[in-house]
């Protein structure tokens, strides 16, 4: 009887530490960032755009979430409409960050038309559990007013659709700094991308550390 009750108590030890490490240990949380050139490091060295610097900022804060760059130079809503499921499938992350439309916009396609897009984007990513993070961005006046500022309320009509955050305008001070620039005038030169990550990363913390 003795025998039997110390293994049992053993046994029980044993199950009761097992599920105390389990709990005391989680996966960090998965970050997917889906956009175009201005996410996927155009032009630059590897590792100084704005998402490797999002990356380094988590270590040094000591934030449980690890990134996945899925941006590809030229992707516009559509192609990442048509991306994200596998992408979703593959690394599950429990935070998308969707950054794009400047493609679309810089191709003059329909407003309604990159907002549909991201619409889907959103729900498919909300149908596998993850949440939606927004960044915005704005076309060069030299589109048309009325456009450009069509393509610009886009992302704040969109995000109180869906309940998500949004970063209004990744380049809220770099657009009006050419030197910013590298010679094509489009993409930011790296000493650009902490300004763009300090727009970014307040939104990007306060939605990581929500429950």
């Amino acid at each position: 009887m003795t025998l039997r009750f110390n293994g049992w108590l053993a046994l029980t030890l044993l199950a009761i530490l097992a599920g105390i490490s389990g709990s005391a240990y989680s996966a960090p949380k998965t970050v997917l960032v889906l956009g175009d050139s201005l996410s996927a490091e155009y032009g630059l060295a590897r590792g100084t755009g704005w998402v490797a610097l999002a990356e380094e900022k988590l270590r040094t804060q000591k934030i449980d979430a690890a990134i996945v760059n899925a941006s590809v130079s030229g992707e516009t809503t559509s192609g990442g409409r048509s991306r994200l499921p596998a992408l979703l499938e593959k690394y599950k992350p429990a935070l998308v960050v969707i950054e794009l439309g400047a493609n679309d916009g810089l191709r003059g396609l329909p407003v309604a038309a990159a907002q549909a897009n991201l619409q889907a984007m959103a729900d498919a990513a909300k149908h596998s559990n993850a949440r939606v993070m927004l960044v915005g961005m704005r076309m060069p006046p030299n589109y048309g007013r009325d456009y450009a500022d069509k393509f610009y309320a886009m992302y704040g009509t969109l995000a109180k659709q869906i309940n998500a955050p949004l970063v209004p305008f990744m380049l809220e001070g770099v657009a009006d700094k050419p030197e910013l620039f590298q010679p094509d005038r489009l993409h930011p030169v790296a000493s650009a991308h902490p300004v763009i990550l300090a727009n970014i990363w307040p939104t990007l913390q306060k939605t990581l550390k929500a429950k």
